[in-house]
């Protein structure tokens, strides 16, 4: 296990253990081992068999560790709050393509940090800009998108907007 899925894995458990209002010594407990033991496992400084960790996943009724390739992860947010802060994202170039189209349901100013600069990502930003998106390279790899109240869809660069496929996703 690399120090960064032990460290994961700490946190995990950390989080487990607290949301279910436990201490380190009623885990211990229901686990048959030492308080000590799970100290160290909420360190990411304790070897953990498999059966250990089934026997956490159990307890929890949650993932504990994840094996194999990391999937895309789609959220549906609903409710009356107001969100704000930041998103990182670990995926693809071509993922950058979908954030610039996704920048357009932020109202305020959303900032793309490590964008690919590849030609999808130039063209987007060229029907962006069209549209009325004011679209700012803060440096090589961050853009700054503002968009404006009103999205001017009659302005719409048709051109730019053809020669990319990515631009379904605006529809």
């Amino acid at each position: 296990m690399t120090q960064e899925t032990a460290e994961h894995v700490a946190a995990t458990l950390r989080d487990a253990r607290s949301e279910k209002g436990w201490t380190q010594g009623q885990l211990a407990a229901a686990l048959g081992t030492s308080q000590s033991a799970v100290a160290r496992m909420e360190q990411g400084k304790q070897n953990l068999s498999l059966k250990m960790i089934q026997r956490l996943e159990t307890i929890f009724d949650r993932s504990i560790v994840k094996v194999g390739k990391p999937q895309m992860t789609h959220l549906r947010i609903e409710g009356g709050r107001t969100l704000s802060g930041a998103v990182d994202v670990n995926s693809s170039k071509n993922a950058g393509v979908a954030l610039l189209c996704a920048s357009l349901i932020n109202r305020g100013t959303t900032v793309l940090r490590r964008l690919a600069r590849i030609e999808e990502v130039n063209r987007i930003v060229e029907v962006l800009t069209s549209i009325g998106v004011e679209c700012t390279w803060l440096n090589d790899t961050d853009l700054q998108l503002r968009r404006p109240a009103v999205l001017d869809l009659d302005a719409m660069d048709v051109e730019a907007a053809r020669r990319t496929r990515s631009v379904i996703m605006l529809l």
